[in-house]
């Protein structure tokens, strides 16, 4: 396994809530996937968990080598959790398509979050690892 790139990002919980308040579903269906609203807005601090996400998906697109741009949208990139809770994550569109031109098989992260901030941290994976990534599962 050899790692292909690191990110991390942090952003202001109440940054994220603004811009939930000022552009509603617009905002929600532009960065997250029908999944994560589920289940962000399933939470008790919603807020955080939707920043949380917001963090991971600038982390990931850091380890990727790459910031946020034209040829990828917001929800190529989703953020899961197994039943224990560890976050996973699910590339498709433009961004697997990146993955794989950069060799990459999977994207470890780590996501923290208090009132104030959310905070994430991602590594990148050599093809070489199996990719569960780039496998779309079926069910929740």
């Amino acid at each position: 396994m050899e790692i292909l790139g690191i990110g991390t990002d942090i952003i202001e919980c109440p940054r994220i809530g603004k811009m939930i308040e000022q552009h509603g579903e617009l905002f929600l269906r532009r960065v997250y996937t029908e999944r994560e609203i589920r289940y962000c807005q399933a939470r008790k601090h919603a807020i955080e968990h939707f920043a949380g996400r917001w963090a991971a998906k600038e982390a990931i697109l850091k380890a990727m080598g790459t910031g946020w741009s034209r040829r990828l949208a917001w929800t190529d990139l989703e953020v899961r959790n197994t039943g224990g809770g560890q976050p996973q994550v699910l590339i498709c569109g433009g961004a697997k398509e990146l993955a794989l031109q950069k060799g990459i098989g999977d994207i470890l992260i780590s996501i923290s979050h208090c009132r104030t901030y959310a905070t994430a941290y991602a590594l990148a994976l050599s093809l070489t690892r199996p990719t569960p990534m780039a496998v779309e599962e079926s069910g929740e």
